[in-house]
């Protein structure tokens, strides 16, 4: 039993340590865009759900946020304030699913394909999204979830989603970013985002340390119909995302589980669609109920889980026809430990950088905006308040 904890323990930390410079480079990015991106004017530009509305909110959602529970909070604060359900919807999908992060974990664990994946089926998904609530969701419906929203309740990571930590001085992006206070901004956005999403990685970590240690390869093989080519590409968007919800880990911590199923035998478009149920994970269910009413919660699971598995259909396919699906024989499970390569120099390299805005964040008061993390939401609709 020992052995068998150790030896999941040991997995879990070999794959920590293969993606902990990619993290950083991915965090510090997202940062650096983050504190030059004002979030007060972000909800003046989703109004409505037109095509480049929406186009817009992916664009702003990629910018944003990759904590899971940081998005439903600052999408149930847009809406309020006046965006469109639609496009507050679709700034939550990208600001989870299309951030740089993601993209360059994916791509060093499990292939550029699988970040080009990314990159397509989002987008898809928030096409599908837009479609079923254009055809489904009705005026009664969204005026109950409206009412409910102007309730503010709490859910996860309100104080987190309130903030707005952007450089306030004017000028140009360089000028601005090279400020002492675009130093702090991205100090402070960087530290919070890892704060944000810490619990869930480590989770996830975890998780896919002790599948990979204790399920064996017989099980995988036989629940993704492996050796039934066209079984398996029908059946792995529809499972894909019933096993994220069953997962309780959301945003970048399932991606260390995906690499365990991709293994496993589940179908390329069956890691897109896990990928994509981040938002759908139970304990965000319960925030939808709380936020938007059963209801209305209820709807949501119905329309996000179609749209993941229609996303991960039109990669499958689409992948498949152009002969870039990745030859599944070739993953394999981070386990090598800490050795001297290149790995560990990047790690080292970056490992510094992280220190560096670490302790520029301290210094500039950042001790106080981790305990406001979970606080309270934010006030209600502003101007231009309508749905």
């Amino acid at each position: 039993m020992v052995h068998s904890v150790l030896h999941a323990l040991s997995i879990a930390g070999s794959m920590t340590w293969e993606i902990t410079w990619a993290l950083i480079l991915g965090f510090a990015l997202s940062a650096v865009v983050q504190a030059v991106v004002h979030k007060s004017t972000v909800v003046s530009l989703l109004g409505d759900d037109r095509p480049r509305t929406l186009a817009l909110a992916a664009g702003l959602g990629a910018a944003s946020s990759s904590c899971s529970y940081a998005a439903v909070a600052l999408a149930r604060s847009l809406f309020r304030k006046g965006a469109h359900f639609t496009a507050a919807m679709a700034f939550e999908i990208a600001s989870t699913n299309l951030v740089i992060e993601l993209g360059v974990i994916l791509a060093l664990l499990m292939g550029w394909q699988f970040t080009a994946a990314e990159f397509v089926g989002g987008p898809v998904m928030i096409v599908v999204l837009a479609v079923l609530f254009r055809l489904l969701l009705r005026d009664g419906l969204l005026r109950q979830a409206r009412e409910q929203a102007e309730r503010g309740l709490s859910g996860a990571m309100e104080g987190h989603a309130a903030m707005d930590m952007s450089v306030r001085r004017e000028g140009s992006f360089a000028r601005r970013l090279l400020s002492p206070e675009g130093a702090t901004a991205t100090s402070h956005v960087f530290v919070m985002e890892w704060a944000a999403i810490l619990r869930d990685l480590v989770l996830g970590l975890l998780i896919a340390g002790a599948i990979a240690a204790w399920v064996p390869d017989a099980f995988w093989r036989s629940f993704f119909f492996e050796g039934h080519p066209l079984a398996a590409k029908l059946w792995g968007p529809v499972i894909g995302p019933l096993v994220a919800i069953a997962s309780f880990v959301c945003s970048i911590g399932n991606v260390p589980l995906a690499v365990v199923l991709w293994k496993g035998g589940i179908s390329f478009g069956g890691v897109v669609s896990f990928i994509f149920a981040d938002l759908l994970i139970l304990p965000i269910l319960n925030i939808y109920r709380k936020y938007y009413g059963a209801r209305m919660a209820l709807f949501l699971l119905g329309t996000f889980y179609l749209a993941t598995v229609l996303a991960g259909y039109a990669v499958e396919f689409a992948f498949g026809g152009l002969g870039l699906i990745p030859d599944q024989s070739d993953a394999k499970v981070p386990m090598e430990g800490v050795t001297w390569n290149y790995t560990t120099w990047l790690n080292i390299a970056f490992l510094v950088l992280a220190a560096a805005l670490l302790i520029r964040f301290f210094r500039t008061g950042g001790r106080d905006m981790l305990r406001m993390m979970g606080g309270a939401p934010g006030p209600g609709p502003g101007p231009g308040h309508h749905g």
